[in-house]
């Protein structure tokens, strides 16, 4: 989803919860990862989110505005996940 969007506004961050450096780093390259991998050691960004489960995913508007949130994973690449972020980029 990254690579496909990024080029018409899509920022995409994963963030890391509670794992270090280098087992994040690990990771990445086991997976080839592309996006922006955020870390919160300490687990201080999703006790702020109240985050439950993951993995959950925030929408943000161009303007900084909360869109929405969903939990748990979702077919963001299927024709409706699709149209949820082609709307979200208002294309």
């Amino acid at each position: 989803m990254h690579q496909e969007f990024k080029d018409r506004g899509l920022a995409l961050y994963a963030i890391n919860i509670e794992e270090s450096r280098p087992t994040v780093a690990g990771f990445v390259r086991k997976h080839t990862m592309s996006l922006p991998i955020l870390l919160d050691p300490e687990g201080e960004v999703s006790r702020a989110y109240q985050i439950t489960a993951t993995p959950t995913a925030f929408l943000i508007g161009r303007d900084g505005s909360f869109v929405g949130a969903a939990v748990g994973n979702r077919p963001w690449m299927s024709p409706g996940g699709r149209a949820v972020i082609e709307k979200a980029l208002g294309t």
